[in-house]
């Protein structure tokens, strides 16, 4: 998940001794004579490189969601974890147990589909659609939701959003976790490629039957 990184900046300290001497050039020499105006700058140019030496960098650390090495697919990773943080929030606002138990599902969901893009960013264009259009809209409709009991509405256009959200979040649940499931549809083929060859190796050497 999140990391930290450094930047690293130059000190801007070397350019104020420098602005420092040219201020006292040319309170104490004539600068407007060309001889003095030369060694101001000269004086500037020696006292920036000696305060560049001693000035150290200025390193600061700075929080990052992602650092996948791809960008697209650290914006992406962001974008995931920001929305489940925010179906976190709604399952601390609603109620309703077999709905929240719903939206536990999703952020398990959520959760799993992250670590397995950050650990293989290859995979991100496998979750784009998910990350960019259902995860978003779940997202939002369980908002409406959730205003809606907290708001007490009554009436029949509001009992009914609130029946169709309950009676729809374990299909979209099972949704999430179906779209986790197809990040491993490579590695599950890969694995039985090389378990139906090993099996193979192990009959030719006459070490299973």
């Amino acid at each position: 998940m999140s990391k930290w990184i450094e930047v690293r900046r130059k000190s801007v300290l070397p350019w104020y001794f420098a602005g420092l001497v040219w201020l006292v050039g040319a309170l104490a020499l004539p600068i407007y004579q060309l001889w003095a105006l030369a060694v101001v700058a000269v004086l500037s140019v020696v006292g920036f490189a000696a305060a560049r030496r001693f000035c150290p960098d200025v390193v600061t650390r700075k929080e990052v969601p992602f650092m996948t090495g791809k960008e697209d697919a650290d914006q992406m990773l962001a974008l995931i974890d920001q929305k489940r943080k925010e179906l976190h929030a709604l399952n601390v606002r609603i109620e309703d147990e077999p709905l929240s138990a719903a939206m536990d599902r999703m952020e398990k969901a959520c959760l799993g589909i992250l670590n397995e893009v950050e650990q293989h960013p290859e995979k991100a264009a496998q979750v784009r659609r998910f990350a960019n259009y259902y995860l978003q809209d779940a997202v939002k409709i369980l908002t409406l939701y959730a205003e809606l009991e907290e708001k007490g509405v009554q009436g029949e256009n509001a009992a009914g959003v609130r029946a169709e959200v309950a009676q729809n979040a374990q299909t979209i649940a099972t949704a999430f976790e179906n779209q986790l499931d197809s990040l491993f549809a490579r590695d599950a083929l890969d694995i039985s490629t090389d378990l139906e060859v090993l099996n193979g190796m192990l009959k030719g050497q006459g070490l299973v039957d």
